[in-house]
């Protein structure tokens, strides 16, 4: 069954594109990153594309030049992301999609990611790392799909595990844990695959 699952991080660099990348392989799913901001010569596009050569990528609905808020991008950009600008793209394939940051990232002053989100009806992926906070930013997102009634499909870790933090959240939320990302020296095509084969929700 093909599927359309948005992919959102507690926070930046928490590993939402590696996280995609899996996702991809896995689903034999295609890419999107609604909006991109900063990094334009190595976009999260080009990564997921060199780590699972056989996804198909469809172009970024905005490209902003400054690695900032997307609001704050846009201003400088002299561009406005408006909701009309955000159409899913259609496939046959089962899609990705890649959030520009954390839940509450503003596009603009009055449109927030979640905003976004909840109007798709699609559900959720949450990627969490295990730094200090983590736990607070991890239940607060928790907590701000289940207000909007956005479905969550599950969590995704990243990182050395904390087993502490890992208790907390999972015991606290009731949110099933698909698949954890150990430390990786490098990031390849070998470690998404590796990773594929371990996702428990497909």
């Amino acid at each position: 069954m093909n599927q359309k699952i948005i992919v959102a991080g507690i926070g930046t660099d928490t590993g939402k594109t590696v996280a995609s990348a899996i996702l991809c392989k896995a689903l034999k799913a295609d890419y999107w990153k609604p909006v991109q901001a900063g990094d334009l010569e190595n976009t999260d596009s080009n990564k997921v594309k060199r780590w699972s050569p056989e996804t198909i990528i469809h172009p970024e609905a905005y490209r902003l030049t400054q690695p900032m808020s997307p609001h704050a991008a846009a201003a400088i950009d002299n561009v406005t992301i408006e909701e009309s600008g955000l159409q899913i793209p259609t496939t046959n394939n089962s899609l990705i999609i890649e959030l520009a940051g954390g839940l509450m990232v503003p596009m603009r002053t009055d449109f927030l990611n979640i905003d976004w989100v909840a109007s798709t009806g699609l559900p959720v992926i949450l990627v969490a790392d295990y730094y200090l906070g983590s736990i607070n930013h991890t239940l607060l997102s928790l907590y701000a799909l289940k207000s909007q009634n956005i479905p969550l499909m599950g969590i995704i870790f990243n990182g050395e595990k904390n087993q502490s933090t890992y208790e907390v959240i999972i015991k606290r939320s009731n949110a099933k844990c698909i698949l954890e990302i150990e430390t990786e020296e490098k990031i390849t095509s070998k470690m998404i695959e590796k990773y594929a084969a371990k996702l428990t929700f497909i």
